[in-house]
């Protein structure tokens, strides 16, 4: 007979309402900084869950509309869960972290994925395709994700966070903030901006401060927008359900925060809103390895990848090189970044001869377990990164025949009110 007594249940350390607007809420913040007090503390060992809203803090709905996404306010993201003090942790020590479950809310069973404005978030087309807002909505199903955006495709997620990392040292904040002023320096109007630097409008620390370091924090902290030392915002899909992960530890207690969850994801997340975001609670348990920063030579956060990934063995693989063959033809020099352009460009003028529109192509590439490979950085002067599509994702046949590609009728995702794309 089943016995109570015995069976104790993980506590939930931050409990959050995904349909309630983050800046109302405690025990979250969208800022990096290390003055931020733990919200909770934790023993080594301690098995925990985490409850996350979603990045842009409910600013996003279920509708087939894009006028949220083009409206978004990018000064509240992103909303972090947090932070939790491992007891024990110092600065230098090596922060283990297991990410044993992530599981959206049951209240909240489905997550979207978008296409930013280029004057409001960009994406990595942003300039090539003069970037306006469109949106899916994808419903979950157990493990597997559909859209009504994106007819004809039905693939399981690989569940992860896309940011999760420990709270920097005063000096490694200040480190960062120099570095990339630096950089907003050097173009300080560029579309999509270079970087994001402190901004005080829109910053939100979750627990009841004294005003002076409130605005301290408000004033200095570190935007979540970029993935650094620390971990942060770094968006691998392969960081999931069983994964370990090494982070280094710079204050006392860790001060681990985590957020973005997503439920897929493709390797690149390549429209900026690019997986497929959503609410939901992530469980962990955590260890220390004292000195393993020095142990490791540990720079930035190291982990192994989740044991549990969809089986999807058959793939359509598209190269590219370090040509700018889908614009004006410019030669680069060993740069992956415009080879893997080129390899998802190829990926979505392939899509279109499917019948799929140009954003839902770039949203299907962003949001399904798309997998991209550096084949070759050594051969000057062409990097080759390749893009591969898994074929079991489609309900329909998209491999190459000779009588050419059948197209279909995929309708359009959501776009804005005023129909403009």
């Amino acid at each position: 007979m089943a016995t109570q007594a015995n069976s104790v249940p993980h506590p939930t350390l931050v409990e959050v309402d995904p349909f309630v607007p983050a800046d109302q809420q405690k025990g979250l913040h969208n800022r990096w900084h290390p003055d931020i007090p733990a919200y909770a503390t934790v023993k080594p060992g301690q098995v925990f869950k985490i409850q996350c809203v979603d990045w842009t803090g409910a600013q996003i709905g279920n509708n087939d509309c894009s006028d949220d996404i083009r409206n978004i306010d990018l000064t509240k993201i992103h909303n972090l869960s947090g932070p939790i003090a491992i007891e024990g942790a110092e600065p230098g020590d090596c922060l283990v972290v297991d990410i044993l479950d992530v599981t959206p809310f049951e209240k909240m069973p489905w997550g979207y994925t978008g296409i930013f404005e280029l004057e409001n978030g960009g994406g990595l087309f942003a300039k090539e395709f003069n970037s306006k807002a469109a949106k899916a909505i994808w419903d979950f199903k157990g493990i597997y994700a559909t859209s009504r955006h994106i007819p004809g495709v039905r693939f399981a997620g690989v569940s992860h966070p896309g940011l999760i990392g420990t709270a920097p040292s005063a000096e490694l904040l200040a480190t960062w903030n120099e570095r990339e002023r630096g950089l907003i320096a050097q173009d300080p109007h560029a579309i999509p901006a270079l970087a994001f630097a402190p901004e005080f409008k829109g910053a939100y620390i979750g627990q009841d401060l004294d005003p002076e370091l409130l605005e301290k924090i408000k004033t200095e902290g570190a935007r979540t927008i970029p993935g650094r030392e620390h971990g942060g915002n770094c968006d691998i899909k392969n960081l999931s359900r069983g994964s370990r992960c090494y982070f280094p530890v710079f204050i006392p207690g860790a001060n681990l925060s985590v957020g973005d969850l997503h439920f897929s994801q493709g390797d690149g997340e390549i429209s900026f809103c690019g997986a497929i975001e959503m609410a939901g609670v992530i469980t962990f348990s955590t260890s220390i390895i004292k000195g393993g920063v020095e142990k490791f030579a540990l720079k930035q956060p190291i982990f192994l990848p989740s044991p549990v990934d969809p089986m999807y063995s058959a793939k359509l693989i598209f190269e590219g090189i370090s040509v700018d063959y889908h614009g004006d033809g410019k030669q680069y020099n060993m740069d992956a970044t415009v080879a893997y352009k080129q390899a998802a460009l190829n990926a979505i003028a392939y899509l279109m001869k499917i019948g799929y529109t140009r954003e839902q192509a770039y949203l299907l590439l962003s949001a399904a377990p798309v997998e991209s490979h550096v084949g070759a950085i050594v051969d000057s002067p062409n990097a080759c990164v390749t893009l591969a599509l898994p074929l079991g994702i489609f309900e329909h046949n998209i491999l190459p025949k000779e009588e050419g590609l059948e197209k279909f009728d995929f309708g359009q995702c959501a776009i804005r009110s005023d129909g403009v794309i």
